[in-house]
Parts: C-alpha cells; structure tokens; sequence
C-alpha cells in the first residue's frame, strides 16, 4: 500500500469522526490561540512521522526507533519540569523508569553492521514528536475534539501536498479502506485521551504514559503474530508495570 496514502486516508477519517463528535458535544469553536496550537502540533506531528519513517529507511530500526521514542518523551519532561514544576520523587524515578523501559520494547538486534545507525534522524524525529506533545499541552482545555479537528486538517493538507508534489502514488484496494477507517478511528481515540490527559494534569506525566504505546504493540505482536520473544522484550514489559504502578502512586499522593 502506498504509505503517504496511507496516512492522509487514515487522517482523513479521523479529522471527519472528530468533526462529528465535536459537532455532537456541541463544542465550541477552538480559539485563536488552540487552533494555533493545533496546527503547529499538526505540523510536528507530519514532521516527526516523515524523519521517523525516514530514519527507519536509511538506519537502523534497533538505534532510531528506540531513540525518537525516548527524545519525543524526554523532550516534553524537561519542559514539564521546567514550567510546572518537578513531581514528587516516585513520579519522577517512575519517569526514569519508562523511559528505560521503552528503549527496551523497541529495541530490536540489527542484522546488517554495514549499515548506518540513522541516529541523527531518530534525533529530529524525537525532537518533532516532543515538539507535537508540548503544542498539544498548551491547549485551554475549551474542548478535545475541535483542535483535533484542526490538527488533522493540518496534516491532511501537508500529505496531500507531499503526495503531488512528490508525485507518490495514492490510490489503495478497496478491501483496505475499512480497515484504514478502524486505525483511523484509533488514531483519533489515542489523540483524544493524550489531550485530555494532558489538561488534566501534568504535562510530564501524560506524555511519558503515552509513550509507552509500543508495549501493547509488542503484546499484540506476541500474543497474535507469535512473534519471538526476547529476555529485553520481557524486562521492559515488566519495567512498564513498574513504572506505570510509580507515576499513579506519586500522582495520587
């Protein structure tokens, strides 16, 4: 399947299936100022995709996949820290904690030396995704679903434009649309609860839970494609219980 394809069709429903519960909720309409957040988050977040997606290409995924996980969550806790202060201790070695824990779910044992690391990429690329993560934490809390309308009418534009002017191929079978329309779906949920986590609490917090997304990537991977597991595989599983059961307990406390 064409991969710019891809996305802009599962950024499209998303941007539609937000539009209609915003619509439903009777939100109102973003401010200045959130759609302003909105978009920049928009343009991280393309960012962030395309230098991932590169860096995967040219590199190493066992290098860049690993380290755009950990700066894209790095990046926001240090501005976290910086403007709403430091959480209490467990929550902060509960940070620590994550942090080690994603480098090992997605960290994979590279089979070709020859080829480079793409560090430099996985960089640019966490630094995007940080980027979209502290956009998203600067929103008034007026609504969920509006700035994510924005966000990704944002982003649908710029893959469009990416898509003619890099004349990439669009069109997909049929049989994939439905399936697109459900990671759509998805996609949009996952943005939706990292918002309202966000205006809910510390921007620290909701950004390093998030990021241990690969861990139920890795799970499904195990439990429904069979594949191998690895002794780094179990140790960051367990690491992010850890590290989830230490946030909540600084949180509540």
């Amino acid at each position: 399947m064409p991969l710019l394809g891809v996305v802009a069709t599962s950024q499209v429903v998303g941007m539609v299936a937000a539009l209609a519960i915003a619509l439903a909720r009777g939100e109102p309409v973003p401010s200045g100022p959130d759609i302003l957040w909105s978009a920049a988050a928009g343009v991280c977040g393309v960012a962030g995709m395309t230098l991932l997606y590169h860096g995967l290409a040219v590199g190493r995924m066992g290098v860049v996949s690993p380290t755009a996980g950990v700066v894209g969550a790095a990046v926001p806790v240090v501005v976290g820290f910086a403007t709403q202060g430091v959480p209490d201790a467990a929550t902060v070695v509960g940070i620590a904690v994550a942090l080690v824990s994603v480098v090992l779910v997605t960290r994979v044992p590279g089979h070709r030396t020859d080829r480079p690391s793409g560090v430099e990429w996985a960089l640019l690329a966490g630094i995007a995704i940080g980027g979209f993560n502290i956009c998203i934490g600067q929103l008034s809390g007026a609504g969920q679903f509006g700035p994510l309308v924005v966000l990704r009418a944002v982003q649908t534009v710029i893959l469009l434009t990416l898509i003619v002017a890099w004349r990439q191929p669009w069109r997909m079978r049929r049989s994939d649309v439905g399936r697109l329309a459900v990671v759509g779906v998805l996609d949009m949920t996952g943005n939706v609860a990292f918002i309202a986590a966000a205006q809910a609490g510390a921007l620290a917090v909701a950004t390093v839970l998030a990021s241990l997304y690969p861990v139920v990537t890795v799970v499904l991977a195990l439990t429904l494609l069979r594949e191998r597991v690895t002794r780094g595989h179990v140790v960051g599983i367990v690491l992010t219980a850890v590290a989830i059961t230490l946030i909540s307990v600084g949180t509540a406390g």
